[in-house]
C-alpha cells in the first residue's frame, strides 16, 4: 500500500502529522475516522499563518510537536497535503 504524509484536523482542534495510505484519506470523508501511522501532533503551532503554514513549510522553531505514534483519529475535519521540504521538517522534530 502506498502512504502519504498527510496532516489532519479534529472537530476537538487536534492537529496531526503523519502517514496515512491513500486508501484511508478518501474514506476519512465518509467516516471521518483515518489510522496515522508515526503521527504527531501540533500541540502549539508557532506559525505566523495557521496550520496551512505546517502544511506549507513544516513546524517552526517556536512550534511545539509531540513525539510520534500510531493513531486512530476521529472526527476530522480536514486533510491538508504536505510540501515535500515541509515533511523533512515534520521529520525532524
Amino acid at each position: 500500500m502506498t502512504e502519504k504524509f498527510i496532516i489532519v484536523t479534529t472537530t476537538t482542534r487536534g492537529v496531526f502529522a503523519g502517514y496515512a495510505t491513500e486508501g484511508a484519506i478518501s474514506a476519512s470523508d465518509e467516516t471521518k475516522r483515518i489510522v496515522l501511522r508515526h503521527a504527531k501532533m501540533a500541540i502549539r503551532f508557532g506559525t505566523e499563518k495557521g496550520i496551512a503554514q505546517l502544511a506549507a513549510t513544516g513546524p517552526t522553531a517556536n512550534s511545539k510537536i509531540g513525539a510520534p505514534a500510531d493513531m486512530r483519529i476521529q472526527n476530522i475535519t480536514a486533510v491538508f497535503s504536505v510540501e515535500p521540504a515541509a515533511q523533512d521538517a515534520w521529520e525532524k522534530r
